[in-house]
């Protein structure tokens, strides 16, 4: 089950409050003595968080699916994306916030209110590291808002307290609210120097079309830079795949791709998602001041989307 992105926070009795958790979605699923972690797109990520699956094996019951997100939090606890791809890096952990029960012993809890799933939940989890429950947050979405702003997080999720779980479908039973301009694109091309890459060509599906959203630029490491670029190879691509380009011409900000840049840029399947920074769209369908945050191998390209 999804959220629908908004503007703000819903209001009233019917609605609770979560961190919106910066890491990667997870559900942990123990059958008997056999345990697994499935990202969002159903791919198995048991080996990759060794830890987490070993606690989610010493949840007190014979079966039960949790959902949550897998997030690594630094020296002073603050979730950071980027650390999840180095989480054994001295001074980082790697928890696992659960924020709903779908299944326990045999039974079907989807179509439960989400407050008594929440409550089955906390009978399981029991708060030790690493497996944490993500609680309900006290106050007014004003004042939440409020809070969670001051502490650098990314943002809040609201959830209808009566609320079944729909999987695999985005609801408006739960509505989240970024602090921060960031989403998935498509990385479709790159502008190549002697060695490596200059910024990256990134875009979201319309359909079946793959639109370009413009260059990303900032945010790599050079040890980021080359394992990108690495990654990029064995994709290589002779034709665009954004159904939007050649652009009549750049931007007041640059952001567009003439028919001449595009002799200089080198084409890659779109296989590869980012997750990126930005402080606006622009009015002809651009970032601006787009920076790389980290690759996304838990969500698959198709799926990617501009957010409203």
């Amino acid at each position: 089950m999804m959220a629908t992105r908004a503007a703000s926070l819903p209001d009233g009795s019917d609605w609770s409050y979560e961190v919106k958790w910066d890491g990667y979605r997870a559900q942990a699923i123990k059958s008997g003595e056999l345990v697994a972690l499935a990202s969002r797109n159903l791919k198995d990520i048991t080996r990759q968080f060794p830890a987490i699956a070993a606690a989610a094996g010493r949840i007190p019951a014979e079966s039960a699916i949790v959902d949550g997100e897998i997030v690594a939090l630094d020296a002073d606890g603050r979730p950071s994306f980027q650390a999840l791809h180095h989480w054994s890096f001295e001074g980082l952990s790697l928890v696992f916030y659960a924020f709903d029960l779908l299944h326990l012993n045999g039974r079907d809890l989807t179509r439960r209110p989400l407050d008594e799933r929440r409550a089955a939940l906390r009978e399981v989890i029991d708060g030790s590291p690493p497996l944490l429950v993500s609680e309900p947050l006290p106050g007014t979405p004003q004042e939440i808002t409020t809070a969670v702003r001051e502490l650098g997080l990314e943002g809040v999720v609201a959830k209808k307290r009566r609320s079944t779980y729909t999987p695999g479908r985005r609801s408006d039973a739960w509505i989240k609210v970024r602090f921060s301009q960031r989403q998935e694109l498509v990385i479709g091309g790159y502008k190549p120097t002697a060695t490596s890459f200059d910024s990256l060509l990134v875009g979201y599906y319309e359909g079946r079309k793959l639109v370009c959203a413009g260059k990303v630029r900032n945010g790599f490491t050079p040890a980021l830079r080359a394992q990108l670029f690495n990654a990029m190879q064995p994709l290589a691509a002779k034709r665009c795949p954004f159904a939007n380009l050649p652009s009549s011409r750049s931007s007041h900000w640059g952001e567009g791709i003439t028919l001449e840049e595009m002799e200089g840029i080198r084409w890659v399947k779109p296989a590869l998602v980012a997750e990126v920074s930005f402080a606006e769209w622009t009015r002809d369908g651009s970032l601006r001041h787009a920076a790389f945050v980290a690759l996304r191998d838990d969500k698959p390209p198709r799926s990617v989307v501009r957010e409203g």
